[in-house]
C-alpha cells in the first residue's frame, strides 16, 4: 500500500517484517531498514510515472550517502510504514528524509542523498529536465 500526504508531500509505503528480515533474536537486522527505505524511494518515483526509476536514458540514480538513527527495533510480523519526503534537489542529486514507523512510533530516521550518474562513466551527470521538473514539485 502506498499513499501521499498532499499537505506535506510525504510518500508512504508499507511493508511487513518476515522471518528472512530478522536476526537470531527475532529483531529486524539493521541493514534491512535500508532495503525498506530503498523500496519506498523506488515506489515514490514509480508513483510519479517512472517505471524503472533507478535506470533510465543512459543514467541511473545511486545512493551517495546515508545518515541513520535507530530509535526502536521492529520485530517479526510488524507492519511498518516507510515514509519518503524530498527535502533537497539539485540538477544532479536529491536528498530525502525517510522515516520508519510502527503504529505511529518512530523506529528509524534517515537522510539519504541520491546522485544521478552516467551508466558508462559512473560520474555525476545532470538528470533529465523532465525528471528534475517533476521532482521540483515535491521538494518540501
Amino acid at each position: 500500500m502506498v499513499s501521499v500526504n498532499k499537505d506535506t508531500e510525504t510518500f508512504s509505503h508499507q511493508v511487513r517484517v518476515y522471518v528472512e528480515d530478522t536476526d537470531a533474536g527475532g529483531i529486524v537486522f539493521y541493514a534491512n531498514y535500508l532495503k525498506y527505505m530503498e523500496r519506498a524511494r523506488t515506489e515514490f518515483l514509480r508513483s510519479l510515472g517512472y517505471n524503472k526509476p533507478a535506470l533510465f536514458d543512459g543514467l541511473q540514480f545511486v545512493v551517495r550517502s546515508v545518515e541513520l538513527l535507530y530509535h526502536k527495533p521492529a520485530v517479526l510480523d510488524d507492519m511498518l510504514d516507510i515514509s519518503a519526503r524530498l527535502i533537497k534537489l539539485s540538477k544532479a542529486s536529491f536528498e530525502m528524509q525517510q522515516n520508519i514507523f510502527k503504529n505511529g512510533d518512530l523506529l528509524v530516521e534517515a537522510k539519504v542523498k541520491i546522485a544521478c550518474i552516467s551508466n558508462n562513466a559512473k560520474r555525476p551527470q545532470a538528470m533529465p529536465a523532465d525528471i528534475y521538473q517533476t521532482l521540483k514539485n515535491y521538494v518540501c
